[in-house]
């Protein structure tokens, strides 16, 4: 489990910040914020429980289209061109369309972060309780500020609707170990051995392998079958991570706050991919809050208009959902592993992973004032006559 690196005793002081931007949460969402946030010059203050890069809850991958995009290479582990399917009658191998990679969390959250830093930027550690109009409440003081983003995860913090607790709350739940070891192949066990509703997993990172069991229904318990599958593979069950994982989305916007990644419920059903949805609709909330801060709109248009933009995924979430429903009521069995082996086909498979890049396309980066500055620079430089 992490260990916090947070300050303690007399360094804890009270925190006393005016700022533009204050961002709760430091992880995918709220460091994508940060970057987009960069050279508008606002003031932007991140806070969370944790240090950045200090507490990883996933195991860490997404499409390498993304990580090219985000130019966050250098946090790279391995990557992966197809997906080895387990059923307990057969296993197919998926010739994907792009390829998925692994990454470390800590280089990725510091490179995101280093994108991020532009001199107004600041980041402290404090525990967030809640929020009083336009006061979020924290261990060491209020903060306010005109612009204020909930990134915090799942139990939707800054809300003040009612709070729905696990197993009743709308929630998946996954479990990994973090042997060290190494593996060629990304792994997928659709096998009630492990899981009745859900899927397990093996994503090798370059001398540790993330294996883990992911259920859909939050009544079930994760960590004994982690435990089956990691003694099944030949591997110690040991250093622990998990997370409760959010399968509906929620209202992006509330009370004149903005709600991403998890806390808007913004993690694909069915597959329970979040990380990549987290930074599209982190880049997207960035860049409402830029055009607020630079005078191009008001804070209830870009509210009204990032609201209406993440609502726009409704039909595909729902969608996804709606499969992740229907196999969670299918026994595995040889129809179910009938369906895997229609992917064994290059051609649907193409067509079907194709579709669900689209959800949340890596192309979307570079419609951003960062991508575009950096166009701008390059067309200069080009068009620049030539020293004598």
């Amino acid at each position: 489990m992490p260990v916090r690196a947070t300050t303690r005793g007399a360094a804890r002081t009270a925190l006393e910040r005016d700022c533009d931007v204050l961002v709760c949460g430091a992880s995918f969402a709220g460091l994508a914020i940060a970057r987009e946030l960069a050279g508008a010059g606002a003031r932007v203050l991140v806070i969370d429980r944790y240090e950045i890069g200090e507490r990883q809850t996933s195991a860490c991958a997404m499409p390498t289209r993304w990580l090219n995009a985000m130019e966050l290479q250098d946090s790279h582990r391995q990557t992966f061109d197809e997906l080895v399917v387990h059923t307990p009658f057969h296993t197919s191998r998926w010739s994907l369309p792009w390829s998925f990679s692994t990454f470390d969390y800590r280089e990725l959250c510091a490179l995101l972060w280093a994108q991020a830093d532009d001199g107004e930027l600041e980041f402290e550690t404090a525990t967030i309780t809640g929020r009083e109009g336009d006061t979020v409440i924290t261990d060491r003081g209020p903060l306010r500020a005109p612009l204020i983003v909930d990134a915090l995860g799942w139990r939707r913090v800054l809300s003040n609707g009612p709070t729905i607790q696990p197993p009743n709350a709308r929630l998946s739940r996954g479990l990994e170990v973090h042997p060290h070891g190494d593996g060629q192949e990304m792994e997928l066990w659709v096998d009630p051995r492990y899981v009745r509703a859900g899927y397990s997993w093996s994503f090798p990172a370059d001398g540790e392998l993330r294996v883990g069991v992911g259920s859909f229904w939050p009544s079930h318990h994760v960590k004994e079958p982690t435990v089956e599958l990691a003694h099944d593979l030949g591997l110690p069950a040991e250093r622990y991570q998990g997370n409760w994982i959010p399968h509906k989305l929620r209202a992006a916007v509330e009370d004149g706050v903005f709600f991403v990644g998890d806390s808007a419920g913004h993690c694909l059903p069915l597959t329970a991919e979040g990380i990549r949805t987290a930074l599209y609709f982190g880049l997207a909330c960035g860049r409402e809050l830029r055009a607020v801060v630079e005078g191009r709109r008001t804070r209830e248009q870009a509210l009204q208009r990032y609201g209406a933009f993440s609502a726009a995924h409704s039909r595909k979430f729902a969608w996804m959902l709606r499969v992740q429903q229907a196999v969670g009521q299918i026994t595995p069995s040889r129809s179910l592993t009938a369906i895997v082996r229609c992917f064994e086909n290059r051609r649907l498979c193409g067509w079907v992973f194709d579709r669900y890049l689209d959800i949340a396309p890596p192309n979307f980066v570079a419609d951003g004032p960062r991508a575009l500055t950096r166009s701008r620079l390059t067309a200069l430089s080009a068009n620049a006559p030539a020293s004598a």
